[in-house]
């Protein structure tokens, strides 16, 4: 079970062009930043990523407008290959990591793989990925299953974290999943 002492969200790349064409956007994207003020309120770490942002550009507005401090940038597609992830990772102290993004089959799918690697507990939000084309996601998805990583929800990771309705966050929580 993920709980809120041990858990972190791992935001990988959700920005410039890219995040307004891949498949099922406008629901990634808003369940990214449910995600996102969500783990705000329960006190739980956020990494965010962006590859390549001279090129590609920053993370998407509706996003970003609820992020504190700098995201990390890479050039690798898993981030665990980023020095600097790894140690801001490190440094949270966590064990279990909460995985949305894009691309699916690329970033999210490296990221979320090696991380499992390294012996993490790690979940991947399927309302909160995408990639360009539907097939990719599915089949991202799929191998990270094969591997053990396991799918979640928005809504299934929250109350998850929350575990009781009596949780001090519970009535926030349950205004951004409305």
């Amino acid at each position: 079970m993920f709980t809120v002492e041990k858990a972190c969200l791992v935001v990988v790349d959700v920005q410039g062009k890219l995040a307004t064409i891949v498949d099922d956007n406008e629901v990634m994207i808003e369940n990214v930043a449910k995600l996102v003020q969500a783990m705000q309120a329960l006190e739980v770490p956020t990494l965010w990523l962006e590859q390549n942002p001279s090129r590609l550009g920053g993370t998407a507005l509706d996003i970003a407008q609820h992020l504190q401090g700098q995201p990390i940038a890479k050039m690798a597609f898993s981030a665990w290959q980023e020095e600097s992830f790894v140690k801001k990772l490190k440094e949270t102290g966590r064990t279990q990591f909460i995985v949305t993004g894009i691309e699916t089959h690329i970033c999210v799918y490296q990221t979320a793989r090696q991380l499992k690697e390294q012996g993490f507990e790690v979940e991947v939000v399927v309302d909160a990925v995408s990639s360009r084309t539907k097939a990719n996601k599915e089949i991202g998805l799929s191998k990270l299953n094969a591997l053990g990583i396991h799918s979640t929800s928005t809504e299934m990771i929250l109350y998850e974290l929350l575990q009781r309705a009596d949780h001090p966050q519970f009535k926030t929580i349950l205004q951004l999943v409305k």
